[in-house]
């Protein structure tokens, strides 16, 4: 088995099993093109899911093969010794180049993984086209760690601090601690905690009694003559990556891995054991380069024109979890245009916000076909009207960094003079990790600040927020100038009034000192829509209209079939109920004076036109009502935090107050919520302010 720590940002094409002398070893391979790549394993502590990072962005040019070493994973997990030596996974890797009909590769290696590269290159060299060594756990060629070389593995020990828990008798007993400390030492960086979270569980894909059998394994090398003797032999082009806070293996072996095979060195500062999963993005590049070297590529060309001939191009990113960001960012785009006459928008863009760019006949950058689907993560990530949104980004990691190495390769090909992202997060994120990577001015759009905890996770889950949050602060405060705008959808007092976490400034005045602030941004102007004549036009007839929406994503189906069950018992409505792109309208229940579609183009101008509304708890259909005035009933998801904080938060404060929890709405109490709001006077909401598009549109205007 392999631990689920997210969806996949890309499923392999071909899969399975080489069998050598009884150990059944899996491989997966992904993509097409050569030169091939071959990412080795590590100790079996780990699997090949350590490489989520690198294979969506690699298989996307080149054919990336993987393998789960012997001992954790989808291979076997022998009990002898000798079935662990470095040899044996060498020999593993030959097989499955074998059985994937990869001649030779492109050679990628962690800690022991550079060892099993060794081995490969020297006996297998013409199966090895250049190595890529990371964090090398070659021995013999540098002295060891005195800190770990002062405790023996097998004996009993009279203490269990530190480098002492490296111990056989404590792994069989307290294989947990041993795991928290040891993969904490891998990664030292600060704001690690969810590459800590993924290898603490990929550690739980074996056990303390596979490690312990597995220890006593030979390195397949003599001592230091022979280890040096190896790496001269090594024929083929070396790159040597280490660490400098490396705290497994210190970077004087790197140093020396270098000076023996004469390959190149890179040291990473301030970087620990794993760079691939910590700093995947400069990893990426590293090994990217290292392919095209060995392929004879040169860097791919790029277009130019004479400054004041070329127009001026925008590059626009928004958010694809739901609909609401697409039909705000076409109304700043359209100011924009306005504004900067002969602009050109392009987008890099996925369903659901790719239903909205179509209709309008947008320009949808062509590689936006090879983003991996956030879409499809949320839904898979929601239980019955429930998704856990703060853990769900987390566990988005693999997919936002795969869709920002694409977003690098179109912003790095063409030439853009602004990028735009609304809640991007992979682009604000990376950039901020990678400021060297910013080549335009960049606008960042949000209409929320900070990551809260639900009560139900826990001092477990504070801590996780409050440290992302620390991170964001310390991203934009070093580095004030990778966000040329920051643009809040909203007005200051529309932000929560708490604070990012002990010790971490308040969330509102902090976002006023790094925000501007363009007030709400709908996709219509509110006072110029003429509700009888929309009526008429809708088909819409004397009987009240009930709007039922759960937005752009699929995770509102149990709420929709609720609904469309509590619009029946009031049989004087005639009901839209909207699925959406995402949820398959032919399979919702058909109820009498209930119609249900799918996708709506221009969903706001339904939301104008009813009498009242059921609708869940995101901000977009929400804020469309109040703008209308329109009386409604929202079902916010739980364990939502932006829904429920922050979503929760701004509506108070326009007036919008009529929530349920859906544990405790049946479909009586829902139809007793309709009848409530068709019965009461009008509701009193606060006045949506106009003209945000276009105060959002100049802020980016500034930029070009």
């Amino acid at each position: 088995m392999r631990a689920d720590t997210g969806t996949r940002a890309r499923e392999p094409d071909a899969a399975g099993y080489v069998d050598r002398e009884g150990v059944q070893v899996a491989w997966e391979s992904y993509g097409d093109g050569e030169p091939a790549v071959l990412l080795l394993p590590s100790w079996w502590i780990t699997h090949s899911r350590m490489w989520k990072g690198q294979v969506p962005y690699l298989a996307r040019h080149v054919r990336v093969v993987t393998f789960d070493g012997r001992g954790n994973g989808l291979s076997d997990r022998p009990l002898q010794a000798e079935a662990y030596d470095a040899v044996e996974f060498a020999e593993d890797a030959a097989a499955v180049m074998d059985a994937a009909g990869v001649e030779a590769a492109v050679v990628a290696g962690i800690s022991l993984g550079s060892l099993y590269a060794l081995h490969l290159a020297v006996r297998h060299p013409e199966r090895v086209l250049a190595a890529m060594l990371v964090g090398s756990t070659i021995p013999f060629i540098a002295p060891p760690d005195p800190a770990r070389a002062a405790y023996a593995w097998d004996e009993e020990l009279d203490t269990d601090e530190g480098w002492a828990k490296y111990n056989k008798h404590f792994w069989l007993r307290d294989y947990d601690a041993f795991l928290e400390y040891f993969i904490g030492q891998i990664f030292p960086e600060p704001h690690s905690t969810k590459q800590i979270e993924d290898m603490i569980a990929f550690g739980h894909d074996t056990s303390a009694e596979v490690l312990v059998a597995g220890q006593p394994f030979s390195v397949g090398l003599a001592g230091k003559e022979e280890a040096e003797a190896a790496c001269r032999q090594v024929r083929c082009p070396v790159l040597v990556v280490h660490g400098t806070d490396d705290r497994i293996i210190r970077y004087d072996r790197g140093e020396a891995l270098s000076s023996l095979t004469g390959g190149e060195l890179v040291l990473l500062e301030g970087v620990g054991h794993c760079p691939q999963a910590r700093h995947p993005v400069a990893f990426n590049l590293l090994l990217r380069d290292l392919v095209d070297r060995i392929a004879g590529r040169p860097p791919p060309g790029r277009r130019w024109a004479p400054s004041l001939a070329r127009p001026k191009r925008a590059l626009f990113v928004s958010s694809p979890i739901g609909l609401g960001h697409a039909w705000r960012d076409v109304a700043i785009a359209d100011q924009l245009r306005r504004l900067v006459p002969g602009l050109e928008i392009e987008w890099l863009a996925q369903e659901p916000v790719t239903h909205v760019l179509l209709a309008r006949g947008e320009t949808i950058h062509p590689a936006s076909a090879a983003l991996a689907s956030e879409a499809e993560h949320i839904d898979r990530e929601a239980g019955e009207h429930e998704l856990h949104a703060f853990q769900a980004l987390r566990r988005m990691d693999e997919i936002l960094c795969a869709n920002f190495m694409l977003f690098h390769e179109v912003a790095t090909a063409g030439r853009f003079d602004v990028w735009i992202g609304d809640e991007a997060w992979e682009l604000d994120y990376f950039l901020h990790e990678n400021p060297e990577l910013k080549t335009a001015p960049y606008a960042w759009l949000t209409d929320f600040v900070g990551f809260l905890p639900m009560p139900a996770g826990g001092e477990h889950e504070a801590f996780l927020t409050a440290d992302l949050n620390a991170e964001m602060i310390e991203h934009v405060e070093r580095y004030p100038s990778v966000r040329d705008a920051a643009i809040f959808v909203g007005d200051p007092e529309d932000v929560v009034d708490a604070t990012f976490g002990p010790g971490l400034p308040g969330i509102r005045a902090w976002t006023e000192r790094h925000y501007d602030f363009a007030g709400y941004v709908p996709a219509f102007d509110p006072g110029a829509v003429d509700r009888d004549a929309l009526r008429r036009e809708l088909g819409y007839g004397d009987a009240p209209v009930c709007l039922v929406s759960v937005g752009g994503s699929g995770v509102g189906e149990p709420l929709l079939r609720r609904v469309i069950e509590a619009v029946a018992l009031v049989p004087e409505l005639q009901a839209l109920a909207v699925a959406g792109p995402r949820i398959d309208a032919a399979s919702l229940p058909r109820v009498d004076g209930v119609e249900v579609r799918g996708y709506v183009h221009e969903l706001y101008r339904h939301a104008a036109a009813c009498d009242v509304a059921v609708v869940q708890g995101g901000l977009t259909t929400t804020m469309e009502l109040v703008a209308f005035g329109r009386p409604f009933v929202a079902l916010p998801l739980a364990n939502h935090f932006e829904q429920r904080f922050h979503v929760r938060h701004r509506l108070d404060r326009y007036g919008a107050r009529t929530w349920l929890e859906y544990a405790e709405a049946d479909p009586e109490r829902i139809a007793a919520a309709i009848r409530s709001l068709l019965s009461a006077p009008a509701p009193s909401y606060r006045a949506v302010e106009a003209g945000a598009a276009a105060r959002a549109a100049a802020a980016v205007a500034r930029l070009l």
